[in-house]
């Protein structure tokens, strides 16, 4: 009889805890990750997502003088009416690149930045990402490429629900495991 009730409290505390757990952990971890300072470097690089702004963001930061190449992740297709607008964009002084990413995921836009930064001597680049997403896009990058990274956030809010939030902590948590078994991409370098 004991037993049984013990199993039942766990069975109703456990799941509590552990969403606690993940829900305070992810708002220290994710929600509130810090952005780098925004320095001069060879590139910018807009990694794929929703448009909410990231790819003007990015290409405001151009025309500010930060970097005179932007690069767009575009895993969208070719109808898409976003990166028909910026992609192959040229002026004085910058230059936007669109790359499909392989595979379509955070190490695929690692992956073509590596390659990019080889063939055009980059040492340094800007990843602009969801706030969120700024600290796994970290570990990839770290994994991947060889230069300095600045991580910014795009500048936007996020109105997501606590069950939302949680998803996306879970999420995140995920990608990290799973960029924790894929491993560095030493080939690349």
């Amino acid at each position: 009889m004991i037993r049984r009730n013990v199993l039942i409290v766990l069975a109703l505390v456990l799941p509590v805890l552990v969403v606690s757990v993940v829900g305070v952990g992810g708002y220290l971890t994710f929600t509130r990750a810090n952005d780098d300072p925004i320095s001069r470097a060879d590139a910018i690089i807009v990694l794929g997502g929703e448009h909410d702004g990231r790819e003007a963001y990015g290409i405001s930061l151009a025309e500010q003088g930060v970097a005179d190449t932007v690069v767009l992740s575009d895993p969208y297709g070719q109808a898409d009416s976003t990166m028909k607008k910026y992609c192959g964009k040229q002026t004085d002084t910058y230059t936007v690149l669109c790359e499909d990413p392989v595979p379509s995921t955070t190490r695929g836009e690692a992956i073509f930045t590596e390659k990019l930064a080889q063939e055009r001597g980059w040492d340094h680049v800007i990843v602009i990402s969801w706030r969120y997403h700024l600290p796994r896009a970290q570990y990839i990058f770290g994994q991947c490429f060889g230069g300095d990274v600045t991580m910014v956030a795009v500048p936007r809010t996020y109105n997501f629900s606590l069950v939302h939030w949680e998803y996306t902590y879970l999420y995140q948590l995920a990608g990290f495991a799973k960029a924790a078994v894929q491993g560095d991409c030493q080939n690349l370098r």
